[in-house]
């Protein structure tokens, strides 16, 4: 088994968090893994985006030219990478904040999750992230819901261990909005 994710967003939509806990979830279930994260010279509202390439056997290059699943969080990842998704691909756009009626892609899966609106009615926006997270896991099933869980204790400081009940709660509403949107 093979799955890759390009996850695309701005500084402060904690992409780089959302690919570093699949990479520790993956780890933990014994799969090998490739994580490359990108971000723009700004702290907060450039660009960030990061390749998950999880593999049973050896991962090569984290680089994907066309993506098999495309994760977007804001427009521009959608502008900058939309075209880029294989054929017979899959995107998940946070439709919250991402119009797709320009992209004009029929050749792909597409599934609307509105991140930000799930992520405030929990009580925290930046959890969008973990919205994400959980969507892109129940649609592709490139790890376990429960590896998740655990390895979020890995990829979140001590510090903030005490966010992980609310995190969780992200994933799985994440999770369980994108199954609902696929079957409609």
């Amino acid at each position: 088994m093979r799955t890759e994710v390009l996850i695309a967003g701005f500084g402060g939509q904690g992409v780089l968090l959302a690919g570093n806990l699949l990479s520790y979830a993956a780890i933990d279930e014994g799969k090998n893994v490739s994580y490359f994260p990108a971000y723009g010279v700004e702290k907060r509202g450039g660009s960030a985006t990061c390749t998950v390439v999880i593999a049973d056997g050896t991962v090569g290059s984290p680089v994907l030219g066309q993506p098999a699943v495309l994760v977007v969080l804001n427009q521009a990842s959608l502008e900058r990478f939309g075209a880029k998704v294989r054929p017979g691909g899959l995107l998940i756009v946070n439709s919250s904040l991402v119009d797709i009626t320009e992209l004009n892609r029929s050749d792909i899966t597409i599934i609307p999750v509105p991140m930000n609106d799930i992520a405030t009615d929990l009580g925290d926006l930046r959890m969008v992230n973990m919205v994400a997270v959980g969507a892109y896991v129940a649609l592709t099933g490139a790890v376990q819901m429960e590896s998740l869980s655990t390895a979020l204790s890995q990829a979140l400081p001590e510090r903030n261990h005490r966010f992980i009940p609310a995190n969780v709660k992200a994933i799985e509403t994440g999770a369980q909005v994108a199954k609902s949107k696929k079957e409609a």
